[in-house]
């Protein structure tokens, strides 16, 4: 997920379901696929190292992006991008998610639902409808409630990660899970139990986090690890997913 970008759009008018930030054109937000990125704003976790924190406890910093600008936009740019990520925040506590991807939808173009994971009946209805075509799913920590809470940054309701892992493993559309790491809340051995965990599911892909402006100033200028590292860990983890 990228840091928030915002187009020049026009001045913006009330909308019911607030868009934030709308990125046109992302090489990394959907591997191998260019989309358009929207940015809905708020979140239900307080994530210490988030990187969009500016979004989920000052929305009101941003102005609205009209609705009817975007879709003109997006029907300009689908013969260029493949589809539209849709991101946060966490969208999917917004009830009028279902609406904004439906719309998207009507033009022709692929939608991707980046979440927490902590709103299975969300997930589970977006599937039904046949809504969103690839999920990503972040895993905040190992599943453990003292784990969890830690890195999300608020206590997490850890038998609905549960819920929302098992559905995307059902495999009804693509699917992948990441984990943003962070030395101060993750070892390696941490990223091994995640992976055990996670044994037989599509992938994981570990991702450093940004340092530069987190949520908890205590995390700002953090030591991430090393990119070898990382890597050798995405290489350990890897075989164990897959088994």
């Amino acid at each position: 997920m990228q840091a928030l970008a915002q187009a020049p759009v026009p001045a913006p008018h009330a909308d019911p379901l607030s868009i934030k930030g709308f990125l046109e054109t992302s090489f990394v937000d959907w591997p191998g696929k260019v989309v358009s990125v929207l940015f809905l704003p708020r979140c239900n976790f307080r994530c210490p190292f988030c990187h969009n924190h500016s979004l989920v406890v000052n929305p009101a910093g941003y102005d609205d992006i009209p609705r009817p600008y975007i879709m003109a936009r997006l029907t300009e740019l689908k013969e260029w991008v493949d589809g539209v990520c849709i991101s946060g925040g966490e969208p999917t506590i917004h009830p009028r998610l279902p609406s904004l991807m439906a719309e998207v939808k009507e033009l022709g173009l692929t939608v991707k639902l980046d979440t927490n994971g902590s709103r299975p009946d969300i997930l589970q209805a977006l599937l039904a409808q046949g809504l969103v075509d690839c999920v990503a799913m972040d895993i905040k920590a190992p599943l453990d409630e003292v784990s969890y809470a830690r890195a999300a940054g608020t206590a997490v309701d850890l038998a609905a990660i549960q819920e929302s892992i098992a559905l995307l493993e059902k495999g009804e559309v693509e699917y992948y899970f990441r984990t943003t790491v962070v030395p101060a809340l993750h070892k390696g051995e941490d990223l091994l139990h995640i992976a055990r965990h996670l044994s037989g599911s599509s992938s994981l892909t570990l991702q450093n986090f940004n340092a530069e402006d987190p949520l908890d100033p205590r995390f700002k200028g953090a030591a991430s690890y090393h990119a070898e590292w990382l890597q050798g860990m995405q290489e350990r983890i890897t075989p164990i997913i897959q088994q």
